[in-house]
């Protein structure tokens, strides 16, 4: 059963943090809607999908890459990705703040309570899943390779792909970027001024409608970035591609405490690590249902009973350690690993 995570732990890992580093980013829209409104944007993980075919349509449209294209290099590579990212940021952005005009602006003015508000997210993520439906004749859409998939290094037996580092890095510089912003920035203590309180920022002379909308540009341009990182490495996307991903972003970000920043990103890690070796051991039909009975065991019983729960399977866990480190060359590390792991299970 656990044959395959044993003999593909480190290139599993290592998959799994790029894919959670992707979940980050999709959950970081997520949390700053609800950390300044207290309200999910369920729209987000449709802005995450129109993100992922602004990409598509620059690597298609505007450099003119087909199936049979050679992958770019040189300038040429870093002008075609440096632009399908900006393209993906500011379509995801656009979007948000479209949603957040549309959706939330309008009933927030009139005072109604949040399930109306809520309902009026998930009609806008219908209608915005809908229409690429339409515009794709409901068509899995296959992204040309722009970037060729060549091994860096090795790691142990594992394999470190160019595209998955390129993933972890910028994600992480997006991530610091965005903590750094919300900080140290003025709109920054705008934003968590009005997270604490609305009325007294207002009272404060604080510009509640801009500093909403900023917000959900913020979400936006991180969602977009998420949607250029996964058609860079999984190179397809759909209509639907939003609603598994936004599911698992948005397990991450309750997971790491939704409305947290830095809890968005260990919720992600750990939900892409928990997904991808769960997908190792029972199947990949398993995948996302794992997203679904973590989401399931946090709403109903809270993050630290959801970890508690590995304490049932500490043996199995233990195990795996000890087969792992045996494959290590470095036999005093090893052998006192092993020591220690042995003494834990007895």
């Amino acid at each position: 059963m656990f044959d395959t995570l044993l003999h593909q732990f480190w290139q599993l890992t290592i998959s799994g943090i790029a894919l959670g580093f992707i979940y980050v980013l999709i959950s970081l829209g997520y949390t700053m809607v609800y950390g300044v409104l207290r309200m999910i944007n369920f729209a987000n993980s449709e802005i995450f999908m129109w993100g992922t075919f602004a990409s598509v349509v620059v690597t298609e449209r505007i450099f003119h890459f087909t199936a049979t294209s050679k992958p770019a290099t040189g300038f040429k590579l870093i002008e075609v990705l440096l632009l399908c990212l900006i393209a993906a940021m500011l379509t995801s952005a656009s979007v948000a703040m479209f949603v957040e005009l549309v959706a939330y602006r309008r009933l927030r003015a009139r005072g109604v309570n949040r399930l109306a508000t809520l309902i009026s997210a998930i009609g806008m993520s219908i209608a915005l899943s809908e229409g690429m439906r339409i515009l794709t004749d409901s068509r899995p859409v296959n992204v040309p390779r722009v970037l060729e998939k060549t091994v860096l290094f090795n790691v142990s037996n594992a394999q470190v792909r160019i595209d998955n580092v390129i993933v972890i890095v910028a994600a992480a510089v997006i991530f610091v970027a965005l903590e750094r912003f919300i900080k140290l920035s003025r709109m920054g203590k705008a934003i968590r001024a009005v997270s604490m309180s609305e009325e007294t920022s207002k009272l404060m002379g604080v510009n509640l409608n801009a500093v909403i909308t900023i917000t959900f540009a913020i979400g936006g341009l991180a969602t977009g970035a998420a949607a250029f990182f996964y058609t860079t490495v999984y190179e397809i996307t759909k209509f639907d591609v939003g609603f598994t991903m936004g599911i698992a972003a948005f397990t991450a970000a309750v997971l790491g405490g939704i409305g947290n920043i830095r809890g968005a990103m260990a919720g992600g890690i750990a939900l892409g690590l928990l997904e991808t070796y769960s997908a190792a051991i029972l199947g990949t039909q398993w995948k996302a249902i794992t997203v679904f009975i973590v989401l399931i065991l946090v709403l109903l019983f809270g993050v630290t009973t959801t970890c508690s729960v590995l304490i049932f399977f500490r043996k199995d866990l233990i195990n795996i350690l000890i087969a792992l480190f045996k494959s290590f060359s470095v036999k005093p590390f090893s052998n006192l690993v092993l020591t220690i792991c042995s003494g834990n299970s007895s």
